[in-house]
Protein backbone atom coordinates (compact mmCIF):
# COMPACT_ATOMS: atom_id res chain seq x y z
CA UNK A 1 0.00 0.00 0.00
CA UNK A 2 2.99 2.24 0.72
CA UNK A 3 3.89 2.30 -2.92
CA UNK A 4 -0.01 3.27 -4.02
CA UNK A 5 0.05 6.04 -1.29
CA UNK A 6 3.29 7.59 -3.26
CA UNK A 7 2.17 7.46 -6.64
CA UNK A 8 -0.89 9.45 -5.37
CA UNK A 9 1.02 12.10 -4.42
CA UNK A 10 4.41 11.41 -6.99
CA UNK A 11 2.34 10.24 -10.48
CA UNK A 12 0.85 13.84 -12.48
CA UNK A 13 -2.11 13.39 -14.12
CA UNK A 14 -1.99 14.84 -17.88
CA UNK A 15 -5.76 16.41 -18.27
CA UNK A 16 -5.04 16.67 -21.88
CA UNK A 17 -5.29 12.79 -22.19
CA UNK A 18 -9.18 11.72 -21.61
CA UNK A 19 -8.74 8.72 -19.32
CA UNK A 20 -6.61 10.80 -16.98
CA UNK A 21 -9.04 13.55 -16.22
CA UNK A 22 -11.93 14.11 -13.74
CA UNK A 23 -14.74 12.02 -14.65
CA UNK A 24 -18.04 11.47 -12.50
CA UNK A 25 -20.19 8.17 -13.00
CA UNK A 26 -22.89 7.75 -11.03
CA UNK A 27 -21.03 7.07 -7.68
CA UNK A 28 -18.30 10.57 -8.45
CA UNK A 29 -14.96 9.86 -9.32
CA UNK A 30 -13.06 6.66 -9.38
CA UNK A 31 -9.46 5.50 -9.94
CA UNK A 32 -6.06 4.59 -9.52
CA UNK A 33 -2.95 6.40 -8.47
CA UNK A 34 -0.39 4.40 -10.51
CA UNK A 35 -2.79 5.22 -13.01
CA UNK A 36 -2.90 8.77 -12.71
CA UNK A 37 -6.67 8.90 -12.42
CA UNK A 38 -6.75 9.44 -8.75
CA UNK A 39 -4.27 11.20 -7.66
CA UNK A 40 -3.67 14.32 -5.50
CA UNK A 41 -3.85 17.15 -8.13
CA UNK A 42 -7.62 15.58 -8.89
CA UNK A 43 -8.61 15.97 -5.29
CA UNK A 44 -7.18 19.62 -5.09
CA UNK A 45 -8.76 20.04 -8.73
CA UNK A 46 -12.49 18.82 -7.70
CA UNK A 47 -12.20 20.02 -3.99
CA UNK A 48 -11.53 23.30 -5.66
CA UNK A 49 -14.69 23.04 -8.09
CA UNK A 50 -16.93 21.94 -5.27
CA UNK A 51 -16.25 25.22 -2.98
CA UNK A 52 -17.17 27.29 -6.77
CA UNK A 53 -20.40 25.15 -6.84
CA UNK A 54 -21.40 25.88 -3.59
CA UNK A 55 -20.28 29.53 -3.78
CA UNK A 56 -22.29 29.52 -6.66
CA UNK A 57 -25.14 27.61 -5.01
CA UNK A 58 -25.29 29.90 -2.09
CA UNK A 59 -24.45 27.71 0.27
CA UNK A 60 -23.02 29.15 3.47
CA UNK A 61 -23.03 26.05 5.74
CA UNK A 62 -20.20 23.75 7.35
CA UNK A 63 -18.74 20.73 4.76
CA UNK A 64 -19.52 17.87 6.04
CA UNK A 65 -16.33 15.96 5.06
CA UNK A 66 -15.48 11.85 5.66
CA UNK A 67 -13.50 9.11 4.29
CA UNK A 68 -13.38 5.32 4.22
CA UNK A 69 -10.46 2.97 5.18
CA UNK A 70 -8.87 1.78 1.91
CA UNK A 71 -5.41 3.48 1.68
CA UNK A 72 -6.09 6.25 -0.60
CA UNK A 73 -8.99 8.20 1.54
CA UNK A 74 -6.81 9.35 4.31
CA UNK A 75 -4.54 10.82 1.87
CA UNK A 76 -7.12 12.12 -0.34
CA UNK A 77 -8.91 13.33 3.04
CA UNK A 78 -6.38 15.06 4.33
CA UNK A 79 -6.11 17.04 0.55
CA UNK A 80 -9.45 17.80 0.08
CA UNK A 81 -9.32 19.27 3.49
CA UNK A 82 -6.71 21.57 3.09
CA UNK A 83 -8.32 23.00 0.04
CA UNK A 84 -11.79 23.89 1.90
CA UNK A 85 -9.35 25.43 4.77
CA UNK A 86 -7.95 27.57 2.03
CA UNK A 87 -11.07 28.78 0.50
CA UNK A 88 -12.17 29.20 5.11
CA UNK A 89 -15.19 26.91 3.92
CA UNK A 90 -16.41 25.93 7.63
CA UNK A 91 -15.67 22.21 7.98
CA UNK A 92 -17.22 19.26 10.35
CA UNK A 93 -14.99 16.43 10.67
CA UNK A 94 -15.68 13.10 12.83
CA UNK A 95 -13.77 13.76 16.03
CA UNK A 96 -10.24 12.36 16.48
CA UNK A 97 -10.11 12.62 12.44
CA UNK A 98 -11.68 9.37 12.23
CA UNK A 99 -13.36 7.38 9.72
CA UNK A 100 -16.85 8.03 8.22
CA UNK A 101 -19.50 6.24 6.74
CA UNK A 102 -21.83 7.44 3.92
CA UNK A 103 -25.18 7.54 5.61
CA UNK A 104 -23.79 9.68 8.51
CA UNK A 105 -22.26 11.97 6.43
CA UNK A 106 -25.98 12.17 4.42
CA UNK A 107 -27.52 12.01 7.74
CA UNK A 108 -25.63 14.92 8.96
CA UNK A 109 -26.61 17.21 6.04
CA UNK A 110 -30.08 16.33 6.10
CA UNK A 111 -30.06 17.27 10.50
CA UNK A 112 -28.22 20.77 9.65
CA UNK A 113 -30.34 21.86 6.59
CA UNK A 114 -34.06 20.43 8.20
CA UNK A 115 -32.44 22.84 10.98
CA UNK A 116 -31.66 25.75 7.99
CA UNK A 117 -34.91 25.16 5.78
CA UNK A 118 -34.97 28.07 4.31
CA UNK A 119 -34.19 27.84 0.57
CA UNK A 120 -32.78 31.29 0.18
CA UNK A 121 -29.04 32.26 -0.85
CA UNK A 122 -28.10 33.71 2.49
CA UNK A 123 -29.43 30.35 4.16
CA UNK A 124 -26.20 28.47 6.09
CA UNK A 125 -26.74 25.17 3.98
CA UNK A 126 -24.74 22.67 4.17
CA UNK A 127 -23.33 19.99 2.07
CA UNK A 128 -20.84 17.25 1.76
CA UNK A 129 -17.74 15.13 0.32
CA UNK A 130 -17.25 11.59 0.99
CA UNK A 131 -13.84 9.77 0.57
CA UNK A 132 -14.55 6.63 -1.05
CA UNK A 133 -14.67 3.77 -3.63
CA UNK A 134 -17.39 1.66 -2.25
CA UNK A 135 -16.79 -1.61 -2.67
CA UNK A 136 -13.74 -1.44 -4.95
CA UNK A 137 -10.35 -2.90 -4.97
CA UNK A 138 -7.81 -2.20 -1.94
CA UNK A 139 -5.72 -0.02 -4.10
CA UNK A 140 -8.42 1.99 -5.89
CA UNK A 141 -9.79 5.46 -4.60
CA UNK A 142 -12.91 7.72 -5.23
CA UNK A 143 -14.73 10.54 -3.74
CA UNK A 144 -18.14 11.60 -4.00
CA UNK A 145 -20.08 15.14 -3.45
CA UNK A 146 -23.36 15.52 -1.98
CA UNK A 147 -25.23 18.50 -2.10
CA UNK A 148 -27.61 20.33 0.26
CA UNK A 149 -30.29 17.30 -0.03
CA UNK A 150 -27.63 15.15 1.55
CA UNK A 151 -28.02 12.71 -1.58
CA UNK A 152 -25.61 11.77 -4.41
CA UNK A 153 -25.71 14.87 -6.30
CA UNK A 154 -27.33 15.01 -9.75
CA UNK A 155 -26.07 14.47 -13.56
CA UNK A 156 -25.86 18.76 -13.84
CA UNK A 157 -24.16 18.74 -10.97
CA UNK A 158 -21.39 16.30 -11.18
CA UNK A 159 -20.62 17.56 -15.21
CA UNK A 160 -20.38 21.21 -14.00
CA UNK A 161 -17.88 20.31 -11.14
CA UNK A 162 -16.33 18.01 -13.79
CA UNK A 163 -15.51 20.68 -16.12
CA UNK A 164 -13.91 22.93 -13.78
CA UNK A 165 -12.24 20.51 -12.08
CA UNK A 166 -10.79 19.50 -15.50
CA UNK A 167 -10.03 23.24 -16.36
CA UNK A 168 -8.23 23.53 -13.03
CA UNK A 169 -5.92 20.64 -14.22
CA UNK A 170 -5.64 22.21 -17.48
CA UNK A 171 -3.48 25.21 -15.87
CA UNK A 172 -1.96 22.92 -13.70
CA UNK A 173 -3.37 23.90 -10.20
CA UNK A 174 -1.96 27.14 -10.86
CA UNK A 175 -4.78 29.06 -9.10
CA UNK A 176 -5.12 26.46 -5.69
CA UNK A 177 -3.24 27.36 -2.94
CA UNK A 178 -4.19 24.77 -0.28
CA UNK A 179 -3.15 25.34 3.39
CA UNK A 180 -0.56 22.98 5.33
CA UNK A 181 -2.30 19.91 6.80
CA UNK A 182 -1.58 21.04 10.21
CA UNK A 183 -3.36 24.34 9.50
CA UNK A 184 -6.52 22.97 7.69
CA UNK A 185 -6.52 20.46 10.98
CA UNK A 186 -7.10 23.29 13.24
CA UNK A 187 -9.49 24.89 10.87
CA UNK A 188 -11.74 22.07 11.12
CA UNK A 189 -14.52 21.44 13.85
CA UNK A 190 -14.89 17.71 15.41
CA UNK A 191 -18.69 16.62 15.08
CA UNK A 192 -19.57 13.12 16.66
CA UNK A 193 -21.61 12.08 13.38
CA UNK A 194 -21.46 8.52 14.81
CA UNK A 195 -23.57 9.21 18.02
CA UNK A 196 -25.91 12.14 16.61
CA UNK A 197 -26.70 8.67 14.05
CA UNK A 198 -27.12 5.97 16.42
CA UNK A 199 -28.89 7.59 18.71
CA UNK A 200 -31.50 8.37 16.16
CA UNK A 201 -32.02 5.09 14.82
CA UNK A 202 -35.39 4.90 16.51
CA UNK A 203 -36.98 7.36 14.44
CA UNK A 204 -36.42 4.88 11.08
CA UNK A 205 -36.30 1.80 12.41
CA UNK A 206 -38.47 -0.22 15.54
CA UNK A 207 -34.85 -0.71 17.47
CA UNK A 208 -37.67 -1.72 20.62
CA UNK A 209 -39.03 -4.97 18.93
CA UNK A 210 -35.34 -5.43 18.21
CA UNK A 211 -34.13 -4.97 21.57
CA UNK A 212 -37.01 -7.20 23.14
CA UNK A 213 -36.70 -9.89 20.85
CA UNK A 214 -33.24 -10.45 21.99
CA UNK A 215 -32.11 -11.83 18.26
CA UNK A 216 -28.81 -13.05 18.81
CA UNK A 217 -27.17 -11.01 15.72
CA UNK A 218 -23.64 -10.77 14.02
CA UNK A 219 -21.92 -8.81 11.89
CA UNK A 220 -19.00 -8.12 9.68
CA UNK A 221 -17.70 -4.54 8.63
CA UNK A 222 -15.47 -5.40 6.40
CA UNK A 223 -12.81 -3.97 7.63
CA UNK A 224 -14.98 -0.56 6.71
CA UNK A 225 -16.44 2.40 7.96
CA UNK A 226 -19.44 0.62 9.94
CA UNK A 227 -17.13 -0.77 12.46
CA UNK A 228 -17.91 2.08 15.01
CA UNK A 229 -21.33 2.53 14.17
CA UNK A 230 -21.88 -1.29 15.04
CA UNK A 231 -19.91 -1.01 18.13
CA UNK A 232 -21.83 1.78 19.24
CA UNK A 233 -25.23 0.45 18.44
CA UNK A 234 -24.31 -2.56 20.09
CA UNK A 235 -23.85 -0.80 23.10
CA UNK A 236 -26.41 2.17 22.78
CA UNK A 237 -29.24 -0.39 22.59
CA UNK A 238 -28.10 -3.27 24.80
CA UNK A 239 -28.40 -5.98 21.75
CA UNK A 240 -26.74 -8.90 21.72
CA UNK A 241 -24.60 -7.88 19.38
CA UNK A 242 -21.24 -9.83 17.66
CA UNK A 243 -18.81 -7.89 15.46
CA UNK A 244 -16.88 -10.99 14.13
CA UNK A 245 -14.33 -9.00 12.58
CA UNK A 246 -13.05 -5.79 13.97
CA UNK A 247 -9.95 -5.52 11.37
CA UNK A 248 -9.85 -2.04 9.89
CA UNK A 249 -5.86 -2.67 7.53
CA UNK A 250 -5.99 -1.23 4.53
CA UNK A 251 -4.77 -4.07 2.69
CA UNK A 252 -8.17 -5.78 3.09
CA UNK A 253 -5.74 -8.57 3.17
CA UNK A 254 -8.85 -10.77 5.58
CA UNK A 255 -10.81 -10.41 3.23
CA UNK A 256 -11.94 -13.62 1.11
CA UNK A 257 -11.70 -13.70 -2.94
CA UNK A 258 -14.17 -12.71 -4.48
CA UNK A 259 -15.53 -14.59 -7.59
CA UNK A 260 -12.94 -13.37 -10.39
CA UNK A 261 -9.43 -13.95 -7.50
CA UNK A 262 -9.92 -10.13 -6.88
CA UNK A 263 -10.23 -8.60 -3.22
CA UNK A 264 -13.27 -6.72 -2.60
CA UNK A 265 -15.52 -5.59 -0.26
CA UNK A 266 -18.77 -6.45 -1.91
CA UNK A 267 -21.44 -7.58 0.66
CA UNK A 268 -23.55 -8.50 -2.34
CA UNK A 269 -21.35 -11.25 -3.12
CA UNK A 270 -21.10 -15.03 -1.36
CA UNK A 271 -17.23 -15.11 -2.25
CA UNK A 272 -16.53 -12.23 -0.33
CA UNK A 273 -18.90 -12.66 2.73
CA UNK A 274 -17.73 -15.99 2.69
CA UNK A 275 -15.87 -15.54 6.06
CA UNK A 276 -19.41 -14.69 7.57
CA UNK A 277 -21.39 -17.29 5.37
CA UNK A 278 -18.92 -19.83 7.80
CA UNK A 279 -20.35 -18.79 11.13
CA UNK A 280 -23.92 -18.06 10.17
CA UNK A 281 -25.51 -20.67 12.06
CA UNK A 282 -24.36 -18.78 15.13
CA UNK A 283 -26.66 -16.12 14.74
CA UNK A 284 -30.29 -15.78 13.92
CA UNK A 285 -29.25 -12.98 11.83
CA UNK A 286 -25.85 -11.54 10.29
CA UNK A 287 -24.91 -8.47 8.25
CA UNK A 288 -22.53 -7.42 6.38
CA UNK A 289 -21.41 -3.57 4.65
CA UNK A 290 -19.38 -2.41 2.35
CA UNK A 291 -16.33 -0.16 3.33
CA UNK A 292 -18.57 3.09 3.38
CA UNK A 293 -21.29 1.00 4.61
CA UNK A 294 -23.76 2.65 2.10
CA UNK A 295 -24.30 -1.24 0.75
CA UNK A 296 -26.14 -3.90 3.03
CA UNK A 297 -25.95 -7.89 3.17
CA UNK A 298 -28.67 -10.03 4.78
CA UNK A 299 -27.26 -13.38 5.98
CA UNK A 300 -29.72 -15.71 7.84
CA UNK A 301 -30.21 -19.36 8.00
CA UNK A 302 -30.66 -19.97 4.63
CA UNK A 303 -27.27 -18.32 3.38
CA UNK A 304 -26.74 -15.12 1.91
CA UNK A 305 -29.81 -13.17 0.32
CA UNK A 306 -29.88 -12.07 -3.25
CA UNK A 307 -30.31 -7.97 -2.89
CA UNK A 308 -33.49 -8.46 -4.65
CA UNK A 309 -35.50 -10.72 -3.08
CA UNK A 310 -34.85 -8.65 0.31
CA UNK A 311 -35.63 -5.43 -1.16
CA UNK A 312 -39.30 -7.19 -1.98
CA UNK A 313 -39.40 -8.03 1.73
CA UNK A 314 -38.37 -4.48 2.91
CA UNK A 315 -41.45 -3.11 0.56
CA UNK A 316 -43.95 -5.66 1.32
CA UNK A 317 -43.18 -5.27 4.91
CA UNK A 318 -42.75 -1.71 5.25
CA UNK A 319 -46.19 -1.17 3.31
CA UNK A 320 -47.82 -3.18 6.12
CA UNK A 321 -45.97 -1.65 9.48
CA UNK A 322 -45.58 1.96 8.85
CA UNK A 323 -48.98 3.00 9.72
CA UNK A 324 -47.81 6.71 9.66
CA UNK A 325 -46.93 6.79 6.13
CA UNK A 326 -49.11 7.82 3.63
CA UNK A 327 -50.93 5.54 1.13
CA UNK A 328 -49.78 7.51 -1.31
CA UNK A 329 -46.69 7.69 -0.83
CA UNK A 330 -44.02 6.11 -3.73
CA UNK A 331 -41.70 2.85 -3.88
CA UNK A 332 -38.88 3.17 -5.66
CA UNK A 333 -36.68 0.57 -7.75
CA UNK A 334 -34.51 0.85 -10.47
CA UNK A 335 -35.55 -0.70 -13.92
CA UNK A 336 -32.72 -3.79 -13.45
CA UNK A 337 -34.53 -4.42 -9.98
CA UNK A 338 -36.84 -7.60 -9.73
CA UNK A 339 -40.20 -7.68 -11.05
CA UNK A 340 -41.51 -9.24 -7.56
CA UNK A 341 -41.35 -5.65 -6.24
CA UNK A 342 -43.91 -4.43 -8.89
CA UNK A 343 -46.16 -7.53 -8.11
CA UNK A 344 -45.61 -6.35 -3.99
CA UNK A 345 -46.52 -2.95 -4.81
CA UNK A 346 -49.43 -3.45 -7.09
CA UNK A 347 -50.84 -5.93 -5.01
CA UNK A 348 -51.07 -3.18 -2.10
CA UNK A 349 -52.87 -0.40 -4.77
CA UNK A 350 -49.27 1.74 -4.16
CA UNK A 351 -47.85 3.36 -6.69
CA UNK A 352 -44.13 2.34 -8.66
CA UNK A 353 -41.62 4.69 -9.21
CA UNK A 354 -39.13 2.72 -11.62
CA UNK A 355 -36.30 5.11 -12.52
CA UNK A 356 -32.74 4.29 -14.46
CA UNK A 357 -29.63 2.45 -12.68
CA UNK A 358 -28.14 4.60 -10.00
CA UNK A 359 -29.61 6.13 -6.16
CA UNK A 360 -29.32 9.63 -7.25
CA UNK A 361 -32.87 9.44 -8.89
CA UNK A 362 -34.05 8.27 -5.98
CA UNK A 363 -32.33 11.87 -3.93
CA UNK A 364 -35.80 14.08 -4.77
CA UNK A 365 -38.52 11.68 -3.75
CA UNK A 366 -36.74 10.62 -0.08
CA UNK A 367 -35.63 14.59 0.46
CA UNK A 368 -38.99 15.84 -0.57
CA UNK A 369 -40.69 13.01 1.25
CA UNK A 370 -42.96 11.19 -1.29
CA UNK A 371 -41.49 8.41 -1.78
CA UNK A 372 -41.31 6.01 1.29
CA UNK A 373 -38.53 3.64 -0.21
CA UNK A 374 -36.01 3.51 -2.42
CA UNK A 375 -34.04 0.79 -3.65
CA UNK A 376 -31.15 -0.76 -6.06
CA UNK A 377 -30.10 -4.05 -7.12
CA UNK A 378 -27.00 -4.21 -6.22
CA UNK A 379 -27.87 -4.24 -2.50
CA UNK A 380 -28.52 -0.28 -1.88
CA UNK A 381 -31.55 1.46 -0.77
CA UNK A 382 -32.90 3.83 2.11
CA UNK A 383 -36.34 4.94 3.84
CA UNK A 384 -38.17 7.87 5.11
CA UNK A 385 -38.55 7.84 9.03
CA UNK A 386 -41.23 5.94 10.67
CA UNK A 387 -42.89 8.93 10.20
CA UNK A 388 -42.32 9.62 6.89
CA UNK A 389 -39.77 12.14 6.65
CA UNK A 390 -36.28 12.02 5.13
CA UNK A 391 -33.64 10.10 7.07
CA UNK A 392 -31.42 9.60 4.69
CA UNK A 393 -30.98 10.55 1.18
CA UNK A 394 -28.18 8.53 0.26
CA UNK A 395 -28.24 4.32 0.69
CA UNK A 396 -27.61 3.61 4.26
CA UNK A 397 -26.75 0.13 4.65
CA UNK A 398 -26.93 -0.01 8.54
CA UNK A 399 -30.24 0.83 8.37
CA UNK A 400 -31.40 -1.69 6.21
CA UNK A 401 -29.59 -4.23 8.22
CA UNK A 402 -31.39 -3.51 11.00
CA UNK A 403 -34.58 -3.07 9.08
CA UNK A 404 -34.17 -6.80 8.63
CA UNK A 405 -34.07 -7.32 12.67
CA UNK A 406 -37.22 -5.38 13.09
CA UNK A 407 -38.77 -7.79 9.80
CA UNK A 408 -37.60 -10.62 12.05
CA UNK A 409 -37.88 -9.13 15.85
CA UNK A 410 -42.29 -8.37 14.55
CA UNK A 411 -42.94 -11.33 12.27
CA UNK A 412 -41.13 -14.19 13.47
CA UNK A 413 -40.48 -15.10 10.10
CA UNK A 414 -36.30 -14.46 9.21
CA UNK A 415 -36.02 -12.27 5.74
CA UNK A 416 -36.00 -15.33 3.48
CA UNK A 417 -38.84 -17.09 4.99
CA UNK A 418 -40.41 -13.66 4.21
CA UNK A 419 -39.61 -13.79 0.90
CA UNK A 420 -40.72 -17.47 0.60
CA UNK A 421 -44.00 -16.64 1.39
CA UNK A 422 -44.11 -13.58 -1.18
CA UNK A 423 -43.26 -16.23 -3.40
CA UNK A 424 -45.94 -18.23 -2.68
CA UNK A 425 -48.92 -15.27 -3.20
CA UNK A 426 -46.91 -13.95 -6.63
CA UNK A 427 -44.35 -17.00 -8.15
CA UNK A 428 -41.26 -17.47 -7.89
CA UNK A 429 -38.54 -15.21 -10.15
CA UNK A 430 -35.34 -16.19 -11.58
CA UNK A 431 -32.72 -13.67 -12.28
CA UNK A 432 -29.56 -13.39 -14.00
CA UNK A 433 -27.04 -10.92 -15.22
CA UNK A 434 -24.65 -11.45 -18.23
CA UNK A 435 -22.00 -9.46 -19.34
CA UNK A 436 -21.56 -9.54 -23.22
CA UNK A 437 -18.08 -8.00 -25.30
CA UNK A 438 -19.51 -5.15 -27.67
CA UNK A 439 -17.56 -2.73 -29.65
CA UNK A 440 -17.12 0.79 -29.37
CA UNK A 441 -19.46 1.21 -32.38
CA UNK A 442 -21.95 -1.37 -30.71
CA UNK A 443 -21.78 1.15 -27.41
CA UNK A 444 -22.72 3.86 -29.16
CA UNK A 445 -25.64 2.50 -30.58
CA UNK A 446 -27.39 1.80 -27.41
CA UNK A 447 -27.98 5.92 -27.34
CA UNK A 448 -29.54 5.88 -30.81
CA UNK A 449 -32.02 3.25 -29.79
CA UNK A 450 -35.52 4.14 -29.53
CA UNK A 451 -38.84 2.40 -28.70
CA UNK A 452 -39.19 1.54 -32.56
CA UNK A 453 -36.11 -0.32 -32.81
CA UNK A 454 -37.79 -3.09 -31.75
CA UNK A 455 -39.91 -4.77 -34.24
CA UNK A 456 -39.67 -8.35 -33.17
CA UNK A 457 -43.61 -9.04 -31.36
CA UNK A 458 -42.85 -11.82 -29.20
CA UNK A 459 -39.39 -12.60 -26.63
CA UNK A 460 -39.04 -16.08 -25.25
CA UNK A 461 -42.35 -16.87 -26.95
CA UNK A 462 -44.37 -14.70 -24.95
CA UNK A 463 -46.10 -11.34 -26.36
CA UNK A 464 -44.08 -8.10 -25.52
CA UNK A 465 -46.04 -5.32 -23.90
CA UNK A 466 -43.57 -2.68 -23.89
CA UNK A 467 -39.92 -1.65 -24.73
CA UNK A 468 -38.66 1.35 -22.86
CA UNK A 469 -35.81 3.46 -23.40
CA UNK A 470 -36.82 6.19 -20.83
CA UNK A 471 -37.79 5.02 -16.87
CA UNK A 472 -41.78 5.19 -16.59
CA UNK A 473 -40.76 6.50 -13.35
CA UNK A 474 -39.40 9.77 -14.28
CA UNK A 475 -38.71 9.73 -18.05
CA UNK A 476 -34.87 10.14 -17.83
CA UNK A 477 -33.19 7.97 -20.56
CA UNK A 478 -32.19 4.46 -19.08
CA UNK A 479 -29.20 4.70 -21.59
CA UNK A 480 -30.01 1.46 -22.94
CA UNK A 481 -33.36 -0.62 -23.36
CA UNK A 482 -35.68 -2.87 -21.41
CA UNK A 483 -38.27 -5.08 -22.69
CA UNK A 484 -41.07 -6.82 -21.12
CA UNK A 485 -43.62 -9.20 -21.27
CA UNK A 486 -46.38 -10.70 -19.09
CA UNK A 487 -43.87 -13.16 -17.46
CA UNK A 488 -40.26 -12.07 -17.47
CA UNK A 489 -38.29 -9.03 -18.90
CA UNK A 490 -34.36 -8.09 -19.96
CA UNK A 491 -32.50 -4.78 -19.68
CA UNK A 492 -29.00 -3.79 -21.24
CA UNK A 493 -27.10 -1.09 -21.19
CA UNK A 494 -23.44 -0.65 -22.03
CA UNK A 495 -20.40 -0.38 -19.27
CA UNK A 496 -19.24 3.08 -18.42
CA UNK A 497 -15.60 2.03 -17.77
CA UNK A 498 -15.50 -1.75 -19.97
CA UNK A 499 -15.73 -3.03 -23.80
CA UNK A 500 -18.69 -4.92 -23.09
CA UNK A 501 -22.82 -4.85 -22.35
CA UNK A 502 -24.77 -5.87 -19.63
CA UNK A 503 -27.78 -8.09 -19.87
CA UNK A 504 -30.14 -8.29 -16.88
CA UNK A 505 -32.86 -10.77 -17.43
CA UNK A 506 -35.84 -12.30 -15.07
CA UNK A 507 -38.50 -14.92 -15.61
CA UNK A 508 -41.42 -15.67 -13.60
CA UNK A 509 -41.46 -19.19 -15.49
CA UNK A 510 -38.23 -20.75 -14.69
CA UNK A 511 -34.57 -21.01 -15.25
CA UNK A 512 -34.75 -22.60 -18.63
CA UNK A 513 -36.96 -19.74 -19.66
CA UNK A 514 -34.52 -17.19 -18.46
CA UNK A 515 -32.22 -18.71 -20.86
CA UNK A 516 -34.17 -18.17 -23.38
CA UNK A 517 -34.92 -14.79 -22.39
CA UNK A 518 -31.26 -14.19 -22.52
CA UNK A 519 -30.75 -16.04 -25.79
CA UNK A 520 -33.86 -14.05 -27.12
CA UNK A 521 -32.14 -10.77 -25.81
CA UNK A 522 -29.09 -11.24 -27.09
CA UNK A 523 -30.53 -11.98 -30.44
CA UNK A 524 -32.27 -9.02 -30.66
CA UNK A 525 -29.51 -6.83 -29.47
CA UNK A 526 -27.24 -8.44 -31.85
CA UNK A 527 -29.75 -7.03 -34.74
CA UNK A 528 -30.92 -3.50 -33.46
CA UNK A 529 -26.67 -2.66 -32.41
CA UNK A 530 -25.96 -3.25 -36.48
CA UNK A 531 -28.43 -1.04 -37.91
Amino acid sequence: MDAIVKAFFDETPDANIAKERVAFGTSGHRGRATDRTFNAAHIFAITQAVVDYRSEAGYQGPMFLGYDTHALSKPAWECALRVLAANKVPVFIEKDNGITATPLVSRAILQHNQLNPQAAPDTALADGLIITPSHNPPEDGGIKYNPSHGGPADTEATKWIELRANAYLLRQLCDISPVPLEQALAHAQAYDFTAHYVAQLGDVVDMAAIQNANLTLGVDPMGGTALPVWQAVAEHYGLNLEVVNTSTDASFDFMPLDHDGKIRMDCSSPDAMANLLKIKDRFDLAFGNDPDADRHGIVDANGLMNPNHFLAVCVDYLICHRPEWAETLNIGKTLVSSSMIDRVVAAHQRELYEVPVGFKWFVEGLHQGWLAFGGEESAGASLLTRDGKAWSTDKDGIALCLLAAEITAVTGKTPSEYYRSLTERFGEPFYKRVDTACTAEEKAAFKKLTADSVTETTLAGDPINAVLVNAPGNGAAIGGLKVTTDNGWFAARPSGTESLYKVYAESFKGPQHLDELIESATALLSSVLKE
